[in-house]
C-alpha cells in the first residue's frame, strides 16, 4: 500500500535525481566546449531540485536542509535573473 511516506520519500529522492541532474549537464556542456562551462540548465535544474528538496526538509522539519536548500536556492535564482538581464540587455543592444 503507498502511503504518504512513501510519497514523500519519492519525492526527495526526485529532488536528488534533478538536483544531481545539473552535474551531468554542466559535464556535458563543458566536454562539448572543451572549456569549463555553467549552462542555463544546471540553474534550472539547481532551482527544480532545490525546491523539491526543500518542500521534502520542510515535511521532515529538518532545520539543517531546510537552511541549506533555502539560502542555495537565493543563489541559484539570483544566477538565472542575471542570465535573463543579460539576454534582455543584449536583445535591446542589437
Amino acid at each position: 500500500m503507498l502511503t504518504a511516506e512513501h510519497v514523500w520519500l519519492g519525492i526527495g529522492l526526485l529532488g536528488q535525481a534533478l538536483f544531481s541532474a545539473r552535474f551531468l549537464v554542466q559535464w556535458l556542456a563543458t566536454e562539448r566546449r572543451r572549456q569549463s562551462v555553467v549552462p542555463r540548465e544546471f540553474w534550472y535544474f539547481s532551482v527544480g531540485g532545490g525546491l523539491t528538496l526543500l518542500a521534502y526538509a520542510l515535511h521532515r522539519l529538518d532545520p539543517v536542509f531546510i537552511l541549506g536548500q533555502g539560502a542555495g536556492l537565493f543563489v541559484y535564482a539570483r544566477n538565472l535573473y542575471f542570465i535573463h538581464r543579460h539576454r534582455e540587455r543584449a536583445g535591446a543592444a542589437t
